[in-house]
């Protein structure tokens, strides 16, 4: 059995940076251990899997892999997998189509040469304490932005925000794994564990993802879902509107380019991402 697959790289303006991504078709006949096996194997952040495919009525059905575990939602590999079905799938290159994940439909749509999508609403979770973070980082108090919280929020997949006052903070950042990792499992709310340390300095916004997978410390070089959720914490505690670009991944030379355009009215978040997609390369993968 032969499986058709794409390499594209997602929130990305030039090819080789941005977020790598695996988008496999033709994958129903697959198991859940085969597409683990082949996340494993690829070893890319995520890879996504099509499992129903509707061309007539521009929709799918996809799953989400880490090398680790499946993701009931994610950013990037949503975004890219839409601009693969969009431009190099559906026969008429919709500029709006429908995908389903575990957490359900999202709604996509592709405008120039930015993929959208619409996010879930936020569930706004335990706030935490600097003084944990002192425990396990090379952080001091003085580093924390102390006019907003840290907090754990979902949109699909749980992060834990983290404010930091300058990008020198976020730049200088350092992690003792196992220690972060403890204070993960006994705090977060989710089966999903992750920081995203952001600073706003100087009107522009960058950020960090870090996490433990398979015993190691991963820095992910872009993070759609951690932007839903970074977006609608920016939308709570800082201002009812946001138009503005998320860098992530320039400390581990991928730079990423992950645009907000969101708005809080009366408790409703309407809460958008949106990036560039390079294509790299087509094969075969032989199950």
């Amino acid at each position: 059995m032969n499986l058709s697959f794409y390499i594209v790289d997602v929130f990305a303006e030039k090819k080789y940076a941005g977020n790598q991504l695996a988008v496999f078709l033709g994958a129903e006949a697959l198991s859940n251990e085969q597409m683990q096996e082949i996340a494993r194997e690829i070893n890319f952040a995520e890879s996504t899997f099509i499992t129903k495919l509707d061309t007539e009525n521009n929709t799918a059905t996809i799953k989400i892999f880490t090398p680790e575990h499946e993701m009931k939602f994610a950013g990037h590999p949503i975004i890219g997998t839409s601009w693969v079905l969009m431009n190099k799938i559906f026969e008429h290159q919709p500029e709006s189509i429908t995908l389903s994940v575990p957490i359900g439909e999202i709604a996509i749509h592709q405008s120039g040469d930015l993929v959208w999508l619409q996010a879930a609403q936020p569930e706004f979770l335990d706030t935490f304490s600097t003084v944990d973070f002192l425990s396990f980082s090379n952080l001091s108090s003085t580093d924390f932005h102390d006019t907003f919280p840290i907090q754990e929020v979902t949109t699909g997949s749980a992060f834990v925000i983290v404010p930091l006052q300058n990008r020198k903070a976020l730049e200088n950042l350092i992690l003792d794994k196992d220690k972060m990792n403890e204070w993960l499992q006994a705090n977060c709310k989710t089966s999903h564990r992750a920081l995203y340390f952001y600073c706003l300095e100087e009107a522009k916004l960058s950020t960090r993802m870090l996490c433990v997978e398979n015993n190691q410390l991963i820095e992910d070089a872009a993070t759609g879902s951690a932007s839903t959720c970074l977006q609608a914490f920016l939308l709570k505690y800082d201002a009812s509107e946001i138009q503005i670009i998320n860098h992530q991944g320039d400390f581990i030379n991928r730079p990423s380019q992950i645009y907000f355009d969101g708005k809080l009215t009366e408790n409703h978040f309407d809460i958008n991402i949106g990036g560039e997609t390079q294509f790299i390369a087509k094969g075969e993968w032989e199950v």
